[in-house]
């Protein structure tokens, strides 16, 4: 009996971390199991440190007062050490980790500059016994040369630790890695566009090109001679083995007229002796051809952790201005409360630093990655998936268009741009009228209230061009045509860099969170009237005047945002 007593308060004294979490499904999982690792096997964690509630307010309040236009306090920025003033994470509450994970054989431990994330290197003996978890390999069912380690069963902390420590990541997340099949929507196919060849390759007839974004977006192109302005930056960030090739960057430059090249590589983005990754030279090609003056910043990471690249970017002395990330997950998908809780944290750290972060919306309509249900043969509901960190209010996130007819103009919502409304989040204060006056039209023709929720953030917040109907031409190895967000994403990023130097050129600060500001100014916008982001479920968004849950306020008009930063209220810099 006592011996049962004693059983029961060792049980008692462990605390289950992320307990809303679903720990792998081989049912549903693209990710099989494997053999557990050696127990030597070094496992690099990412432990998040708790932050005082009242801290955490503070640090929201100030990411809202310092990204709004209409307040005073817009564009003054703090300096990463300030923010850690703000957050004051308790020492003895780090050493308290620290010290638990050292006892357990964890070494290499680097505790981030905000005393909020704690890197450490522990061997797989030790991950077992400090969280009280069984680790194994899993290798991806399709991009079979992908291994990854992760836990097969719930992690916990004792008690006390608990209370210290947000969460852990990425035991239990999955990275997404795109179905071959899909893989940057590539094709070699002909562009089925009608204006003038602005490319040497044949390839790029009839696709998407520099020329084309610009005179669609009406920013100057690349051969204006406008001068680099002293502090601006901009970067993208690349994962799982997307790296970039020079030779492919010059041969595009070359046979496009625009300048390309990367200034600055963090990781190990760069490789000549191998080939591009498809993705990163979208990313690359496109952001550089649309702000060919801004420096670029690769962020290279292989493999795809939110918190990591978060944590990194906040943690730079001079964290590049502008990022662009192709990338992202379904809420749903191994995304626990306090995974995002922890993202969200990271995203206001980067607009309190004057940090713009722009997502895409992904490519899989509101359908997500996990798919709708709901279908004839399903016996699941209907329901839509939105994705994160699309839907978080503390970033920009971009959807998909296609050009409405065969040349330069009017656009459509691309039918597989992701969007529509978060099941976590709330509508934030800006974007309440923008969206009660969507849910307000009668030709909005929505889905059914079941397969969303009504009270949830919307997104995207806008779009660019980036559907099938005509690719984007991309040099990886060969010329291309490629699809996807992923397109769409870095082009506005890049436009918005361009802003970003107009307004630091005026004495002004960068715009940093972005949101406050397009919600302000929807005329800065072409509006998309036309198409439905149902990818191939029955339903999906409908783009009408205004904002809508397919496209946003629509696609930039750089000469009327230009006029829109330069007419804003943020102080010049001293």
């Amino acid at each position: 009996m006592v011996a049962m007593n004693l059983s029961a308060v060792a049980v008692a004294q462990w605390a289950q971390m992320e307990p809303d979490v679903t720990v792998h499904d081989p049912a549903i999982s693209s990710w099989i199991r494997g053999e557990q690792p050696p127990a030597d096997h070094l496992v690099t964690l990412t432990v998040v440190v708790r932050v005082d509630d009242n801290r955490r307010a503070d640090l929201e309040q100030m990411f809202w007062e310092v990204s709004d236009p209409k307040h005073v306090n817009y564009g003054k920025y703090q300096s990463r050490d300030a923010i850690t003033d703000i957050l004051a994470v308790p020492q003895d509450r780090v050493e308290r980790i620290q010290d638990y994970l050292a006892t357990h054989a964890c070494t290499d431990m680097k505790v981030a500059p905000n005393q909020d994330v704690i890197s450490v290197a522990c061997p797989v003996a030790a991950v077992e016994s400090a969280l009280n978890t069984k680790v194994h390999f899993f290798t991806h069912q399709e991009h079979t040369d992908v291994q990854i380690v992760r836990a097969s069963q719930h992690y916990m902390l004792p008690e006390n630790m608990s209370r210290d420590v947000v969460m852990v990541g990425e035991l239990l997340q999955f990275p997404l890695l795109k179905p071959k099949s899909l893989s940057n929507l590539a094709s070699t196919m002909q562009g089925s566009g009608k204006w003038p060849d602005t490319c040497e390759s044949r390839t790029c007839r009839g696709l998407v090109t520099p020329a084309v974004l610009s005179a669609r977006y009406r920013h100057p192109n690349a051969t204006d001679g406008e001068e680099a302005v002293p502090g601006n930056s901009m970067a993208v960030a690349e994962f799982q083995g997307q790296t970039f090739k020079t030779s492919d960057l010059e041969t595009f430059s070359s046979s496009c007229g625009v300048p390309q090249g990367v200034d600055i590589v963090v990781g190990e983005g760069k490789n000549d002796n191998g080939k591009s990754g498809v993705e990163a030279v979208l990313d690359i090609e496109f952001i550089r051809a649309v702000a060919p003056n801004v420096p670029l910043t690769v962020v290279y990471d292989q493999k795809y952790s939110l918190l990591d690249w978060a944590n990194q970017i906040t943690s730079m002395e001079n964290s590049p201005l502008i990022h662009s990330v192709s990338y992202g997950n379904d809420e749903r998908q191994q995304s626990s409360d306090a995974f995002m809780f922890s993202a969200n944290t990271a995203f206001m750290k980067a607009g309190v630093q004057g940090l713009s972060i722009l997502f895409a919306s992904g490519d899989q309509g509101v359908c997500g990655r996990e798919g709708c249900g709901g279908g004839f043969f399903s016996a699941s509901p209907l329901r839509f998936k939105p994705d994160f960190p699309g839907a978080s209010p503390y970033i920009t996130t971009v959807g998909g268009t296609d050009f409405l007819g065969a040349g330069v103009g009017d656009e459509s919502a691309w039918q597989s741009g992701g969007g529509g409304f978060s099941d976590t989040f709330p509508i934030p204060p800006y974007q309440q009228e923008a969206v009660a006056a969507y849910k307000a039209r009668s030709d909005a023709n929505f889905p059914p209230q079941d397969a969303w929720n009504n009270t949830g953030r919307g997104y995207p917040d806008l779009a660019a061009l980036g559907g099938e109907k005509t690719r984007y031409c991309v040099q990886a190895g060969r010329f291309q045509g490629v699809a996807g967000t992923s397109a769409s994403c870095p082009v506005v990023a890049g436009i918005f860099a361009r802003l970003n130097g107009l307004r630091l050129a005026a004495g002004k600060p960068a715009m940093g969170f972005l949101n406050p500001f397009i919600y302000a100014n929807p005329s800065a916008f072409f509006d998309v009237k036309a198409g439905t982001n149902k990818d191939h479920s029955k339903y999906g968004f409908t783009a009408v005047e205004g904002w809508d849950a397919a496209t946003g306020f629509g696609t930039p008009n750089y000469e009327a945002l230009a006029a829109a930063v330069l007419a804003s209220s943020a102080p010049l810099v001293v």
